[in-house]
């Protein structure tokens, strides 16, 4: 509207635990899919990294999924999970997450050189000690890599769940746009801003508690 400011503070005064529970909302929304993807794509990662012609395949069928819109996505889950409920956002953004950290996961697996493959072996370690104590260290920068980017996507992506009734902060940009109300829009972009930095942030610290020995490498 004409004279409307771009921001009314009171608004947002007035609606702090609103604004507190759709950040919290979105934080699960958003995250758990990624954990769930993390899960799945170390296990899929380790088989793809032992049997390489199975990656291909699995990789060119996640690309396929995630250049997907995600708002068809929804729609399309709508019959079978409901509307306006968590599953109908979050499936879509397991498999989004999954499809950034296959190739991650497979990267970092196979970054452990065979020299030192062969001397774990030398050792006395057996595959499943040498892949505990030797390649899953080695291949957690790129798995904490895979994840930042992964996380600071589902991030993004959940605010479009608020058009099929559960998107979090997503209610802020469609309560705004409905109203004519640039405050709830302007606190919903800062809120999912700080939201991904923190995450990020969380993550980098947590790659350099894990492999400190790689703080000087690709961020």
């Amino acid at each position: 509207m004409d004279g409307e400011p771009i921001v009314r503070w009171h608004w947002i005064g007035d609606h702090l635990a609103y604004l507190r529970d759709l950040t919290l909302d979105h934080a699960v929304i958003s995250l758990v899919p990624v954990l769930i993807a993390l899960a799945v794509a170390v296990p899929l990662g380790l088989l793809c990294a032992r049997v390489p012609r199975l990656y291909q395949p699995l990789s060119a069928v996640f690309n396929v999924v995630y250049a997907l819109p995600s708002l068809a996505v929804f729609v399309v889950l709508i019959p079978y999970t409901g509307l306006a409920t968590r599953a109908t956002v979050m499936v879509p953004l397991t498999f989004y997450a999954l499809a950034v950290l296959l190739p991650t996961t497979v990267d970092g697996l196979r970054a452990t050189p065979e020299a030192v493959r062969q001397a774990a072996t030398a050792m006395g370690y057996g595959p499943w000690h040498r892949l505990a104590a030797v390649e899953l260290p080695a291949a957690v920068p790129f798995l904490v890599a895979g994840v930042r980017v992964a996380a600071v996507s589902s991030i993004s992506l959940a605010a479009v769940g608020a058009l099929v009734g559960r998107g979090g902060l997503g209610y802020l940009f469609v309560d705004g746009f409905q109203r004519t109300f640039p405050t709830p829009i302007v606190a919903g972009i800062v809120l999912v801003a700080l939201l991904a930095l923190t995450t990020d942030l969380v993550l980098l610290l947590a790659r350099r508690l894990l492999a400190p020995w790689a703080s000087g490498g690709a961020r």
